[in-house]
C-alpha cells in the first residue's frame, strides 16, 4: 500500500519542475522575441539626446546620453525624426550653423552613434522624413520657409535641393499618409500650405488648392492624420482650438468637421498650446498646453473622425512636447522647464492618462520620439 503512494509522491515533483520548466521556456522564448521600445528625448540646452528604455510594464532606464558632435552653441529646440527603416535618427540644430546631425541606431540595444553632420536651410523647428525615407522635410519658424534635403546612403543630410518661401513662421512640414502630398503649417498667417510630392525626385510643386486657411490669429501649428488616412488633426497654438478635419487621399484636400479645445475647463488665461499626437490604433488623440501645463485627452469616433473630450491631467511644466509607445499602452511628456519626463499609462478603455513615475532628463527637453526594435 505505501510504494504506489511513494511512487506518486515521487512523480509529482518531478512532473510540477516539468510544467515548471515548460513554462519558464516559453515565457523567456516570447520575452527574448518580443521588441525592445526606446525613447528618445531632445535636449535643447544640453545639445544631447537622453535614450530610455521602456518596460513592459511603462518603466523606463536611463541607457545613454548621446552629445551632438561638432555643435557648440545651444539652440531654442531639438527636433528629432526617425528614418521608415528605423536604422537612423535625425537632429536638427538650432544654432549657428544651422544642421542636421545623424545617429546610426543600434538594432538590439537602441544606442546612438554619432554618423555626420549635414547643412540645413535655416533654424529649423519641425524636421520629418517622407515615408520612403529618401528626403527630410523641413519648416523654419523664424525664416519663414520650408525646405527638402535629400538623405544619403549613410543617413546623413545633403544639401538642401528645394528652398520655399511660406507665409509668417511655418511650424511644422509633414507628408500624407500615402507621401503624395507634403503640408506645411504658417502659424503667424493662419494657413496649411499644401504640395504634391514626387517621391522618385524628391521635388515639390504647390497643389491646387496650395493653402488652407484657418480663423484668424488661431495660429495653426502641429497636426497629425489618423492612423486609417481618412482624418486628421490640427493644433492651434495661439487659441488652443483642436481641429478635426476629413481628408480626402485623392486630391489632399482638408474639409472641417468639428473644432474643439485643448484648454482645461474655465482657463482665462493666454492659451499657448504646443503638441499632439494620436495612439496607434487611433482611437485616443492628446494634446499639450503650456500654459496650464496640461495634457487634454480626446476619444475618436472611428466612423466620423469627430472627438470627444475626455479632460486634462497635469503634466511636466512647459510640455513642448510629448509622444505615444508603439503599443498604444504609454505616453511619455517633457517639459522644458522642468528637465524631466512624466511617463502616463493610457486606459484602453477609456483612453484616460494615469500618471506612473517621472525621470531627469538634459536641459530644456522638448521632443520625445518612441521607437520599436527590431
Amino acid at each position: 500500500m505505501s510504494s504506489p503512494t511513494r511512487r506518486i509522491a515521487a512523480r509529482a515533483p518531478r512532473a510540477a519542475v516539468a510544467t515548471t520548466l515548460t513554462f519558464l521556456a516559453l515565457t523567456l522564448g516570447a520575452r527574448a522575441g518580443m521588441a525592445e521600445t526606446f525613447a528618445y528625448v531632445g535636449n535643447a540646452d544640453s545639445n544631447d539626446i537622453s535614450v530610455f528604455k521602456l518596460a513592459e510594464n511603462g518603466e523606463m532606464t536611463p541607457v545613454q546620453t548621446a552629445a551632438f558632435t561638432g555643435v557648440e552653441k545651444p539652440g531654442s529646440s531639438t527636433p528629432l525624426a526617425i528614418t521608415p527603416d528605423h536604422r537612423v535618427l535625425i537632429a536638427g540644430v538650432r544654432s549657428q550653423p544651422f544642421q542636421a546631425v545623424s545617429f546610426s541606431i543600434d538594432q538590439k540595444t537602441g544606442q546612438l552613434s554619432h554618423i555626420g553632420n549635414g547643412p540645413l536651410a535655416d533654424s529649423m523647428a519641425n524636421i520629418a522624413t517622407d515615408r520612403g525615407g529618401k528626403v527630410l522635410f523641413s519648416a523654419s519658424y523664424g525664416g519663414n520657409k520650408v525646405a527638402v534635403n535629400p538623405l544619403g546612403a549613410n543617413g546623413v543630410v545633403a544639401a538642401p535641393t528645394q528652398v520655399i518661401p511660406t507665409g509668417l513662421n511655418a511650424h511644422a512640414f509633414l507628408p500624407s499618409p500615402d507621401n503624395r502630398f507634403v503640408f506645411a503649417t504658417n502659424l503667424g498667417s493662419d494657413q496649411v500650405l499644401s504640395f504634391a510630392f514626387e517621391p522618385t525626385t524628391g521635388a515639390l510643386t504647390p497643389s491646387d488648392p496650395p493653402v488652407y486657411k484657418v480663423p484668424e490669429k488661431s495660429g495653426p501649428r502641429h497636426f497629425v492624420f489618423h492612423p486609417n488616412g481618412k482624418f486628421v488633426y490640427l493644433l492651434h497654438e495661439l487659441n488652443g482650438d483642436v481641429a478635426a478635419f476629413n481628408y480626402e487621399a485623392k486630391s489632399g484636400a482638408w474639409d472641417e468637421i468639428q473644432r474643439t479645445t485643448a484648454l482645461p475647463e474655465g482657463f482665462t488665461g493666454k492659451p499657448w498650446a504646443a503638441d499632439i499626437h494620436i495612439t496607434p490604433d487611433g482611437r485616443f488623440l492628446y494634446a499639450s498646453e503650456r500654459t496650464t501645463n496640461t495634457i487634454a485627452a480626446y476619444k475618436v469616433d472611428a466612423a466620423t473622425g469627430k472627438l470627444t473630450t475626455i479632460g486634462s491631467v497635469p503634466t511636466e511644466k512647459q510640455p513642448r512636447g510629448f509622444n505615444i509607445d508603439p503599443s498604444g499602452r504609454y505616453l511619455a511628456a517633457v517639459g522644458e522647464l522642468s528637465d524631466g519626463m512624466t511617463v502616463y499609462a493610457i486606459d484602453q478603455s477609456s483612453g484616460a492618462l494615469a500618471k506612473l513615475k517621472s525621470y531627469p532628463t538634459g536641459k530644456k527637453p522638448n521632443w520625445v520620439e518612441f521607437l520599436s526594435l527590431p
